[in-house]
């Protein structure tokens, strides 16, 4: 986590009586602090401009924390009725914005030409083959598995309650992009309005209560086994998720992320990862969710997802496992 702001200076100028920021090579977690305390003073400055223009001609690499400060810059900008154009954006930032659907809203004004197959760099694990051809194969795997015991599981789930067989959320991937992760339902079908009712004994931006009375009994046994979690296998095979990654949040979760806690974004989220195997059921304070995703990018390597992937196995073989 970053407990100060480094002394980094963003470049400022006019044109046509505008605001323009000059945004560096880099827009990672240290300058994406200050990209978001520079336009905020401007924003809040109250100075007869209706337009803020962002110089991205230099900029060639943004991650998640840059994705953040952007998004934020723009729904502050939305308050003050003070439009952000964004010039020059180049072919990395460009595919950047373009996966994760920002360029639809964002003003973009002029851009670098660039090809849709290019993709954005933000973790090393993200562009390994290895790591996705691995996950292709677990997830066919897992697929497998998951046709032999539906049919059990299906008639449990609705012995227990009415409903579907299956729960569909959105959450926040890679750089933050949305996507429909799908599990075996382990609650009643009302659980979702019901939420507010139950009382969150974890701080920070997650969810989570031991005795929550939305689960069914069935939910308990597929919960404490994670069978609950084998459909995911069907958003590791589409490369929404990996087999080995972050724990994926919410986009109520991010909604309250503050610039460093964006980085948890920079690789795609897994089905095990950190945070499963040091006792999910056991982290009460997101700045140790943080911390434990941020010691998994850290640490990266293709010997140490299969590690994780063991000790995943072996956790769920024992009796002492959880539940997200």
């Amino acid at each position: 986590m970053i407990d100060e702001t480094p002394e980094i200076l963003f470049t400022l100028s006019r044109l046509q009586d505008s605001p323009v920021v000059e945004i560096p090579e880099r827009l990672t977690v240290l300058e994406a602090l200050v990209f978001k305390q520079t336009v905020g003073k401007l924003l809040q400055q109250g100075i007869s401009h209706d337009r803020i223009f962002l110089d991205f001609s230099r900029t060639r690499f943004i991650d998640s924390s840059g994705i953040g400060a952007l998004i934020a810059n723009f729904k502050l900008a939305q308050t003050k009725n003070i439009e952000l154009i964004l010039e020059s954006v180049q072919p990395p930032v460009m595919a950047t914005l373009s996966m994760t659907g920002l360029s639809d809203i964002l003003t973009i004004k002029s851009s670098a030409k660039w090809s849709a197959k290019e993709s954005p760099e933000t973790h090393p694990s993200v562009r390994s083959v290895i790591k996705r051809l691995i996950d292709v194969v677990g997830a066919i795997v897992g697929l497998i598995i998951t046709g032999i015991i539906l049919i059990p599981i299906a008639i449990g789930i609705r012995i227990s309650s009415k409903g579907s067989i299956f729960f569909h959320q959105t959450r926040c991937g890679w750089m933050g992009r949305k996507f429909q992760i799908w599990k075996f339902r382990s609650m009643y079908a009302n659980a979702e309005a019901l939420k507010k009712q139950i009382k969150n004994q974890a701080s920070g931006a997650f969810f989570k209560n031991d005795n929550d009375p939305r689960i069914t009994p069935i939910g308990n046994f597929l919960r404490r086994t994670s069978l609950d979690e084998f459909p995911q296998f069907w958003n590791v095979l589409k490369g929404d998720m990996s087999l080995v990654g972050t724990r994926p949040p919410t986009p109520e979760e991010v909604e309250t992320y503050q610039i460093p806690e964006w980085q948890r974004l920079n690789v795609k989220p897994g089905m095990t990862g950190e945070w499963q195997v040091h006792g999910r059921s056991q982290v009460r304070n997101f700045e140790d969710v943080i911390e434990l995703d941020l010691r998994y990018q850290r640490n990266w390597s293709l010997t140490y997802d299969l590690k994780l992937i063991l000790k995943t196995v072996m956790i769920i073989f024992s009796k002492n496992n959880g539940a997200v």
